[in-house]
């Protein structure tokens, strides 16, 4: 047998696992049965893990764990690297009525170099939408997982399920990073947008599938720079910049690239939606490219003329204006003859819209296009026939 040599390096190699600090949600009394309540056990293994002055990780083993909402709070953190480790399930209560009125779920608030790797969130949120489908008085739900006022995020590998409301939410935070996510809830699962984003800035999101009842990718006022690359999009609404506008004093969208997104029987493709009233929200400088569309309702579709149920703006003009906007190598089928639907503000129209090298099909039937108070150009082959 060959006896193993401690050089200096290997002696510091071990002593520096041997001081690592990791906390295993089970030791602070977490149960994976899914019945009991490890609410607490979470919340000490958390203040544990930022109270230590070196990295520190948090464990999850395999098992099912039921918590209530949670708020992990970094603003008094020691140390600024945290690494979650998922192997099992978080549940969410399953009456809807216990965090129906919370905002979210699982929020994390003012943290800094939190990572998450694996597991699966599920949100248990069937009950709400039943509720939701047959009458009123049901509460709005919670979000599932949501970051806060927060920078330097990294999200891997997590799985979301059947949330109340949106699965994930990014607000207000800078430099995060979104890789291989899978998100699922039905078709008709109402408001459960996949992705969030609203504030923030230097946020990607990568090599992920949503599947669910709203947008697959929203994104909200006050977002710049977000890089959106190889997603799956389906069953859902697309995905979407807006809707942009509701409020007069608005931040605006920019510098935003969607690229290599396959949308498969969702309702729109990529959209930018605004509301018919007057605002200071703006939207420029956004790439669409590399988009293959299934079988999409609205392929290309910008939207200002929002208004639902025509209250609070009916027979009012948007005032977002939206500029230098690129749809690149768009290609694929149509569910409807409308391929492509630029509906612009009367008062401030669209203005330097460019299509290149789009390919839209409507089964044997010839697609269109149709541009009201748009401007812009067309580069390469364009099916349908630009109106720009």
């Amino acid at each position: 047998m060959t006896s193993l040599v401690l050089t200096p390096l290997l002696v510091f190699f071990y002593l520096s696992l041997a001081s690592a600090n990791n906390y295993d949600v089970v030791n602070f009394g977490a149960k994976g049965n899914g019945q009991k309540d490890s609410t607490n056990a979470f919340l000490n293994a958390w203040v544990a893990a930022c109270g230590s002055a070196q990295p520190a990780s948090i464990y999850v083993p395999p098992g099912r764990y039921l918590l209530r909402k949670v708020e992990f709070i970094g603003s008094n953190c020691r140390n600024n690297q945290i690494t979650i480790r998922i192997d099992g399930t978080l549940v969410a209560p399953s009456d809807y009525r216990v965090l129906g009125n919370a905002d979210n779920w699982l929020l994390f608030e003012q943290v800094s170099g939190v990572s998450i790797y694996g597991g699966t969130l599920d949100g248990q949120g069937t009950g709400l939408w039943a509720c939701k489908a047959s009458g009123y008085g049901c509460p709005k739900g919670a979000t599932t997982l949501e970051f806060s006022n927060s920078k330097n995020v990294l999200i891997s590998g997590l799985r979301s399920l059947n949330s109340q409301m949106f699965h994930m939410v990014i607000n207000g935070c800078n430099n995060v990073k979104v890789q291989g996510v899978s998100v699922s809830a039905s078709a008709n699962s109402p408001n459960t947008d996949g992705i969030h984003v609203a504030s923030s800035a230097g946020v990607s999101i990568f090599n992920s599938r949503i599947a669910t009842g709203d947008d697959c990718i929203s994104i909200g006022p006050g977002t710049t720079n977000l890089w959106i690359e190889n997603i799956a999009c389906g069953p859902g609404h697309g995905i979407s910049i807006g809707s942009l506008g509701k409020a007069y004093q608005e931040d605006g969208v920019q510098n935003v690239t969607v690229s290599t997104v396959t949308f498969t029987g969702t309702t729109n493709g990529v959209r930018i939606k605004t509301w018919a009233k007057p605002s200071t929200a703006f939207v420029t400088g956004v790439l669409f490219q590399h988009a293959t569309m299934v079988n999409v309702q609205n392929p290309i579709i910008i939207d200002q003329n929002y208004c639902p149920n025509d209250e609070g703006c009916p027979n009012q003009a948007s005032g977002v204006k939206i500029s230098d906007v690129t749809y690149q190598d768009i290609h694929g089928t149509s569910a409807s003859p409308v391929a492509v639907n630029f509906d612009c503000s009367e008062e401030n129209p669209c203005n330097r819209l460019i299509l290149e090298d789009v390919n839209l099909s409507y089964g044997n039937q010839k697609s269109q296009a149709s541009c009201v108070h748009a401007e812009g150009s067309a580069s390469g082959f364009v099916k349908p026939s630009s109106c720009l």
